[in-house]
């Protein structure tokens, strides 16, 4: 049974299959498709044979020939325009000019002398044919062209003009003339054509004469050639007067020194407003021209005059003076305003030479001071007091300044440090700081980067253009515009293949550019620029802001000096990996401050847990406090400005002010008066300025005492006048924490060495793909994006050039409060008696664990409640623990490596 069904099952499988073989057609394609090949094979072999040729190979022979002449002719003329290319410019316009001279000699030989041959019968059909009667003048024309272009190669645009003016007049002149020659058609033949106008005549008249008659022809090709006298001889209409007038004056028939001196310039002036401009050349800002001028950047600058300047006040001389020497001592105190960015006056200007000035700096004073001191060039004597005004000693007024208020008695200013004589604090001179070199706006690795982006974008077929570019000193910002309907992603993600393109793997891709539509592309420079402090002083100073908080940051991509105010940031976090600039950053705004600020505008506290990077301003007198070192002390500093800072809200709120400013304005203009009684005398208080260059020093050793008083002074301290700078080269989290954060809105990042790192900087990328020595993002309070720039840098020369000016004026005098202790110890019974090994034991627990519990030490020594706290109230009498903190643990004050020291102490072995 079970044999029958199989049988039967084979044929029914046979007989299927020939109906399912229809509807499968794809194997007989493929057996198909495997036999095509063995079917095509026999023809490919069979089509030599029927192919003997009768010429026997010479064909090929020919034809080989023929290609390699071919290719050699072609590789010569292809290296002869290599070689061409690659000349220097100079030399082809020269080749272009001499080209044309010689177009010139033989257009005079085939017009003027009759020349016979192929190129006479050229000339005549070309020259004569085209400018008809005037075909005397084409030889002198094009001569004079050639001539221009020789004498004057560096004129592109001049070169341009004078052509298109040519082509109007000859134009408008052979329109004329084929006119008056009776307007010969072409049926007349070209002997009539050729014996009027030409070719150029004919093509210029006849549409005219066609459509508007002889009547109006003519003026219109009047006003023609008028243009193109005009254009050629770079006159607009308006000046054609004054020109008329210039060419008289060469004749000789005017007498008008006016008329000559007013049409100077007048080609020059006119070429710029002619030549068109360039749409891929990036718009530049005007404070970073091609060439170096620092007085016309300080021109410039004059138009951001935001208030008047301090005057630069010198004591009198002890001799009288006569009216010359009054005078000229006016003139050398103007001399010093026209440093500070203010023009002199006309009277007294040319008395300025001859004068040597002895500037030391600019004096802050009274606003009656300016009105009542002669100053003079020659005193070079100790500054004293001023005597009275003389009949022989004239006071002379400052003639750069509008008259003064009526003047009125100022109470002294806080903390008005003085010397013996009371002499008068001077700032430093902004030449004790040297000027940098001249900037580039764009250089040939420029365009060879521009030439990589386009073939970029032309090889991954990206409809998108480079536009322009802005160079700064460390990179350069490359604007791309996309096309309609292209993604921004396309741009963003051919960052590797850019980076590859150009060969740096420092590419920073922007999108977009902040207020325009435009992506950038920051690459950069092979050839770095160097940022000095004196050159972003120097703007700050011809800008005539006077504010003591102003310092110099550095350059930004476009070119344009960076300048920050303290007082409105208020507070900043500078981080970065090691030599990054984060040091430099930190010499630029000490520097800053000791060149734009005196000891009673400014009082600075300084941290260096490092020991070496601000040991240079020991001992201006800008300093409340000797530099600290020892992070113990630098927390207790910091406990010091918290109550500094309650201090003054107490004097502010007791006096109905919220800003610090507005409280010392009302000080110095004797609005403020003590209640009767009080023998305390009001005093402006100076803006106090905080500087730690290494925060994670702090935060190991004291975190919880650092933290809550930068967290304090940062979220209040901005109307009392107090500031921060906070520095760090390990931007984690546990170091600049989530408070600090919180309450330090402007940041300046310089290279990190992770993305994790600029995240806790920054809350955003950017830091990691920084090339270091300065290049960072400057993040100040309220912008979204950060602003790339390359930091200033200070030499150390500088810097103690800078130091020793401001020691020499004033010595410092520091607080004692400073670095003592922040909280009143308890008084507690140190006689130790029976329990010295007990309190050793203590100790030594304590400080191995650094955990100070009371519940600790009772279960550890077996000891009850009262003996534990007595314990711990001995450990904190010697500095081992921190005061109680209700249920908190004690902080531990004294690290393991320590222990033995402070064993010693208890046993009475050292002295504490």
């Amino acid at each position: 049974m079970a044999s029958r069904p199989a049988a039967k099952k084979t044929p029914a499988k046979k007989a299927a299959a020939p109906t399912k073989a229809p509807a499968k057609k794809a194997p007989a394609k493929k057996s198909a498709a495997k036999k095509a090949p063995a079917k095509k094979a026999p023809a490919k072999k069979a089509a030599p044979k029927p192919a003997p040729s009768p010429t026997g190979g010479l064909y090929k022979l020919v034809r080989a020939l023929w290609l390699g002449v071919a290719h050699s002719v072609g590789a010569m003329f292809r290296g002869i325009g290599r070689g061409a290319k690659g000349l220097d410019p100079a030399h082809r316009k020269d080749g272009l000019a001499l080209l044309l001279l010689g177009v010139a000699l033989i257009c005079a030989a085939g017009t003027w002398s009759n020349l016979r041959g192929p190129v006479g019968d050229l000339v005549e059909v070309l020259v004569t044919g085209a400018f008809g009667r005037l075909d005397l003048l084409v030889p002198i024309l094009v001569g004079g062209i050639a001539v221009r272009l020789i004498r004057h190669p560096e004129q592109p645009e001049a070169n341009g003009r004078i052509v298109i003016g040519l082509s109007a007049l000859v134009i408008g002149v052979l329109g004329q003339v084929h006119i008056a020659c009776g307007s010969p058609a072409r049926a007349d033949g070209m002997q009539g054509i050729r014996d009027a106008g030409g070719l150029i005549g004919w093509a210029a008249a006849t549409p005219l004469t066609f459509t508007m008659t002889d009547v109006l022809a003519v003026p219109l090709l009047v006003l023609l050639t008028v243009f193109g006298l005009l254009v050629v001889t770079a006159t607009p209409v308006n000046a054609v007067p004054q020109r008329l007038r210039q060419l008289g004056v060469r004749l000789g028939v005017v007498h008008d020194d006016e008329a000559v001196d007013g049409a100077e310039g007048y080609d020059d002036a006119y070429d710029d407003e002619w030549r068109e401009a360039k749409p891929a050349r990036p718009r530049r800002r005007p404070a970073a021209p091609d060439t170096y001028d620092p007085d016309r950047i300080e021109e410039d600058a004059l138009a951001k005059r935001r208030g008047p300047r301090r005057g630069s006040v010198q004591p009198a001389m002890e001799r009288p003076m006569d009216a010359v020497d009054v005078a000229a001592a006016a003139a050398a105190a103007l001399d010093g305003a026209v440093l500070n960015g203010m023009p002199p006056s006309p009277l007294v200007a040319d008395l300025t030479q001859g004068v040597a000035g002895d500037r030391k700096g600019r004096t802050e004073r009274p606003s009656e001071a300016p009105a009542a001191a002669v100053p003079t060039a020659r005193a070079k004597k100790p500054a004293a007091p001023e005597p009275e005004p003389t009949p022989s000693k004239l006071p002379v007024p400052d003639l750069t300044k509008s008259a003064p208020d009526e003047p009125r008695e100022l109470p002294p200013r806080a903390e008005q440090l003085q010397l013996s004589g009371d002499i008068t604090y001077a700032l430093p001179s902004l030449d004790l700081l040297t000027r940098g070199g001249p900037g580039m706006s764009r250089s040939a690795a420029n365009d060879a980067v521009v030439d990589s982006l386009t073939n970029v974008f032309t090889e991954f077929k990206v409809d998108a253009a480079v536009t322009g570019f802005t160079r700064g000193p460390t990179v350069t910002r490359y604007e791309v515009e996309l096309g309609p309907a292209v993604k921004v992603e396309k741009i963003t993600a051919l960052a590797k293949n850019i980076a590859y393109a150009v060969a740096s793997p420092d590419v920073r891709i922007i999108s977009p550019i902040p207020g325009k539509s435009a992506v950038g592309i920051e690459i950069p420079n092979t050839d770095r620029e160097m940022v000095n402090v004196g050159d972003v002083l120097r703007l700050a100073d011809a800008a005539e802001d006077d504010h003591p908080m102003l310092v110099a940051l550095g350059k930004d991509v476009e070119g344009g000096y960076v300048m920050a105010n303290i007082a409105k940031m208020p507070h900043i976090l500078v981080a970065g990996a090691t030599g990054s600039g984060k040091s430099s950053c930190i010499n630029c705004l000490i520097t800053s401050i000791m060149m734009r600020a005196s000891p009673e505008d400014v009082r600075m506290v300084l941290v260096d847990p490092k020991r070496v990077e601000l040991t240079a301003y020991e001992g201006i007198p800008h300093l409340i406090t000797p530099i600290i070192t020892n992070p113990k002390k630098a927390a207790e500093a910091l406990q010091w400005v918290v109550r500094e800072m309650d201090l003054r809200y107490d004097d502010l709120a007791a006096f109905g002010y919220r800003h610090i400013d507005d409280f010392n304005e009302a000080v110095r203009t004797g609005k403020l008066t003590t209640p009767e009684g009080s023998e305390r005398e009001l005093k402006p208080y100076p803006y106090l300025l905080v500087i730690v260059d290494e925060l994670a020093d702090l935060m190991m050793v004291a975190p919880r005492d650092v933290e809550d008083a930068i967290v304090r002074i940062t979220q209040l301290a901005r109307a009392a006048g107090i500031h921060l700078v906070l520095a760090t080269q390990r931007p984690s989290v546990d170091v600049v924490t989530g408070l600090i954060k919180a309450n330090v809105p402007s940041r300046l990042a310089f290279a990190t060495s992770s993305l994790a790192d600029s995240r806790v900087i920054l809350d955003q990328p950017g830091a990691e793909k920084l090339i270091g020595k300065g290049d960072g993002l400057f993040l100040p309070m309220g912008a979204n994006k950060p602003t790339r720039m390359q930091g200033a840098f200070v030499t150390e020369d500088e810097i103690h050039k800078v130091v020793q000016h401001c020691k020499d004026q004033m010595a410092p005098v520091f607080r004692d409060d400073v670095v003592v202790g922040t909280k009143q110890k308890k008084e507690i019974d140190a006689d130790i008696g029976d329990d010295l090994e007990l309190l050793c034991a203590a100790a030594e627990l304590v400080v191995s664990t650094q955990f100070g519990s009371t519940s600790m030490l009772q279960r550890k020594l077996r000891v009850g409640f009262a003996k534990a706290g007595r314990l711990m109230d001995l450990m904190e009498s010697r500095n081992i623990v921190g005061p109680s903190e209700g249920s908190k643990a004690r902080d531990v004050l004294v690290k393991p490596d320590e222990l033995d020291g402070v064993l010693g102490v208890i046993r009475g072995e050292t002295q504490a």
